[in-house]
């Protein structure tokens, strides 16, 4: 007798299974159901409409359901809702949101992929025909059409997301003026807040105003209010605020839920209910770093969730290794990727963990194009197994990270990473790639050979006088400085040696802490044991301090910031 497999949900987990089912399954009896007009839409690709990168709203269908029936004879119903799953008589019954008329379709085995809905806060004004949120193409259409109307100039994003940060920069690049509003105290979460200074001070450069530990409270006919009291223009506001498993069918189910608020499923996907699988945003998910049951709403887990659970319907083993949490985004001119926990995670989940913060160019530095790569690396201590990385640039921080994220999944150590052979050519690499960098400074660290201060640290030094060696030339030293740095030169630091007291603590940088390692290393051979290197040195300062004393309007620590 041929499988009757119904589908709930047809974006990338539920089309993912679908299309897997059919290839393991000719003779199959397969309907994908979706509530919305489309299936297989690019939900990721949904802000660039707004800039004309993706210029008709059509394009961000992928496939339609006659593709689905013709090419895979896949049955997908657009415009209709499951709205309730009777599992004694094993049927759903379905609702067309068109006519509203409802049937019962009978199953073999059910696959929910009913995605997440968009967070809307309980507050005033929230319903406005001027209020926006994000998650199909409809969304995105009615969005568009609405910002070319006459007189929308503002725009107000709440939420410091991915999809928040998308949909600000492409509204920005379409020309209108936008405020981005953000509750925590950093937009992008997977980073640390060291980290998240290069994305917020690209947001600034680029013309957004960008607001953080601040709630929205009303929405007004033009206009929002903060939790601070202050009123932020706005004709259009977009909600991003975040997402939440959509999980009433199946908790009408009866089926079960985890501690976090997603569906429970096993290591195959399964629900409690042996006919019923789960797929995507609404289920919960096991980290494989933390031990415990978390929820990641990204496309490529889905669709590896879809291919596991049709596998293991038809007999095929599959080995869940869990979640990492991979992801990149590009803010305007620069990119930004993180894989696995942040320091901020691990001291949440009581790990021993450090971080090296290191800046080499991404190519050889005689390429046009060279740019400064930012990476930090996260590590257990004291085993130095890998645990994350965060990285922003302009050239290919996803390819570094990608590079972490299969270390983490094999259970890599720093001296794995350090002896790791990577691609290298003058127009894409270096020698030692920036993955090596970090690694070696990580070893140094974690070896007891190298002492170093974060820059995160760096404006509590300044503010109680400690000593500061800037070893960069006196031409760089002008253009900018710590207030209260001493400049020694690397090429004097010997010969200058006595100016550098050994009964106090000594802080060395210079532009990216390169030189400064050296500096270190000669001083440590000369007999200085109080001594320390500044991760990220005065490129790191002047990117961490500069947001937040625009926004705070506080004493600068610089004389000039350097941000070349």
């Amino acid at each position: 007798m041929n499988k009757k497999v119904l589908i709930v949900g047809g974006v990338a987990g539920g089309a993912s299974a679908a299309a897997r089912i059919r290839r393991l399954d000719e003779s199959a009896e397969i309907v994908m159901f979706e509530r919305g007009p489309h299936v297989s839409f690019s939900n990721c690709s949904l802000p660039y409409h707004l800039s004309g990168i993706v210029p008709e709203a059509d394009w961000l269908v992928l496939v339609d359901p006659e593709t689905f029936q013709v090419k895979y004879k896949i049955d997908a119903r657009v415009n209709s809702e499951v709205v309730s799953i009777d599992r004694d008589q094993k049927t759903i019954t379905v609702r067309n949101v068109l006519t509203s008329e409802t049937y019962d379709e009978s199953y073999d085995t059910l696959i929910l992929s009913p995605g997440a809905n968009p967070i809307v806060p309980p507050i005033e004004g929230v319903k406005n025909e001027h209020v926006f949120v994000v998650r199909n193409v409809v969304d995105i259409d009615k969005l568009n059409q609405f910002v070319k109307k006459d007189g929308i100039h503002d725009v107000a994003v709440v939420g410091g997301g991915f999809i928040g940060l998308e949909v600000a920069e492409n509204l920005k690049k379409a020309g209108f003026n936008i405020t981005l509003v953000e509750a925590a105290d950093q937009v992008l979460a997977p980073f640390d807040y060291d980290m998240v200074q290069i994305a917020q001070k690209t947001l600034v450069d680029n013309g957004v105003k960008l607001i953080v530990s601040d709630a929205i409270t009303a929405v007004k006919a033009d206009s929002i209010v903060l939790a601070s009291g202050q009123i932020v223009p706005a004709q259009a506001v977009v909600l991003a605020i975040g997402v939440r498993p959509e999980t009433a069918l199946a908790v009408a189910a009866g089926l079960e839920i985890g501690k976090t608020g997603g569906i429970k499923v096993d290591h195959n996907y399964l629900t409690n209910d042996p006919s019923i699988y789960a797929v995507g945003d609404a289920i919960e998910v096991f980290h494989r770093l933390l031990h415990q049951p978390t929820r990641l709403a990204l496309a490529g887990p889905a669709i590896r969730q879809a291919r596991a659970a049709a596998d293991h319907l038809y007999g095929i083993p599959h080995q869940n290794k869990g979640v990492i949490g991979s992801s990149v985004v590009e803010i305007f001119d620069m990119n930004f990727a993180s894989t696995g926990l942040t320091i901020k995670a691990t001291e949440r989940a009581g790990f021993s963990a450090d971080s090296v913060y290191v800046m080499p160019g991404d190519k050889v530095g005689l390429m046009p194009d060279v740019n400064t790569m930012h990476f930090k690396l996260i590590y257990e201590v004291p085993t130095g197994r890998i645990l994350g990385a965060q990285a922003a640039g302009k050239g290919n921080v996803d390819k570094r990270v990608d590079v972490i994220a299969t270390l983490i999944t094999m259970g890599g150590t720093l001296e794995d990473l350090k002896e790791l052979e990577l691609c290298y050519a003058p127009p894409f690499g270096t020698g030692r790639d920036v993955v090596n960098i970090a690694a070696l400074v990580a070893l140094n660290n974690l070896n007891g050979s190298l002492k170093e201060v974060k820059v995160s640290q760096v404006r509590e030094l300044v503010e109680r006088g400690a000593f500061i060696v800037d070893v960069r030339e006196p031409s760089e030293f002008r253009h900018g400085h710590l207030i209260n740095a001493v400049n020694i030169p690397l090429s004097q630091i010997r010969d200058r040696a006595s100016e550098i007291p050994r009964n106090v603590p000594v802080y060395l940088h210079c532009r990216s802490s390169a030189r400064s390692y050296n500096a270190y290393m000669a001083l440590q051979g000369m007999g200085y044991s109080n001594i320390y290197n500044i991760q990220g040195s005065f490129l790191g300062i002047s990117l961490f301090e500069y947001y937040n004393d625009q926004a705070q309007n506080r004493k600068k620590i610089v004389t000039k910031y350097n941000f070349n």
